[in-house]
Order: C-alpha cells, then sequence, then structure tokens
C-alpha cells in the first residue's frame, strides 16, 4: 500500500498550526496526514529521511519517499489542495533562492509574528485520524 503524503511541521507554531488547519479545510480528499515535528513519529520520520533538529525551522512534506522542505514543500502541498490552489505550483518557476529568500524570512519572523504555544496542537476529533502517532 502506498504511504500517503506527510506534513511535518513546528506544533508549538502558531503560523505552523494556522497552515496546518488551511490545509486540512482545503484538502477535501483526506490525501495528506500531519504529524508535529516534537512528536515521536515526527522526529522519527525527520531522522528516516536526514534531519537534525537544526533542521526543524521548516515543516517537511515527504511523497513518494522524498523529502521536501520550505517552498518546494509548501508549493508541492497545494497540489493537494481544492479550488485554484494548484495553480500555485506554477511558482515553482521562480528560482528557488527567490522563493526560499521569501520563505526564510517568514520562517524567520513566525514566532516574532504570530506567536507560539507551550505544548502542541491537539487535534479535533474528526481530524485526529489523519494525524500520525
Amino acid at each position: 500500500m502506498k504511504q500517503k503524503p506527510v506534513i511535518l511541521f513546528d506544533g508549538v507554531c502558531n503560523f505552523c498550526n494556522s497552515a496546518v488547519n488551511f490545509t486540512i479545510k482545503r484538502d477535501k480528499k483526506a490525501l495528506l496526514q500531519f504529524a508535529p515535528l516534537q512528536s515521536e513519529k515526527g522526529r522519527l520520520f525527520a531522522r528516516q529521511f536526514g534531519f537534525t533538529a537544526e533542521d526543524m525551522k521548516t515543516f517537511i512534506f515527504i511523497e513518494d519517499g522524498k523529502a521536501y522542505t520550505k517552498s518546494t514543500a509548501a508549493l508541492k502541498v497545494c497540489r493537494y489542495l481544492g479550488f485554484l490552489w494548484p495553480l500555485c505550483y506554477g511558482f515553482m518557476i521562480v528560482p528557488k533562492f527567490i522563493r526560499n529568500g521569501i520563505y526564510d524570512f517568514v520562517a524567520k519572523n513566525r514566532y516574532k509574528w504570530f506567536g507560539k504555544k507551550e505544548t502542541c496542537m491537539i487535534p479535533t476529533p474528526e481530524v485526529r485520524t489523519r494525524f500520525i502517532g
């Protein structure tokens, strides 16, 4: 059986939690799964793909046995969303150093702008099955 794509995210980041909720709402076919990087399963996936604790300043998107980060990961996720979101994948033509420069700027300031939780988010019962571990 093929593994569903997985999003590993910073579970204490308010911006990241909002992005996960945004994704869940628009992934009408429930094709994506999620795991906080702080969870045991999240750390296991991260290690499996060669990421260290220092690499955890980004979210990781795992699809077809490959891991993607930063803007590439975000644009790949857009392909799974409804409405016009898959069109965002077209931004892959923008050079990676520009896309990742913007991504890094937001990532660097996310706690300052959006805040931080003391603990990882607890999914509602209706979406809990989409979370790993």
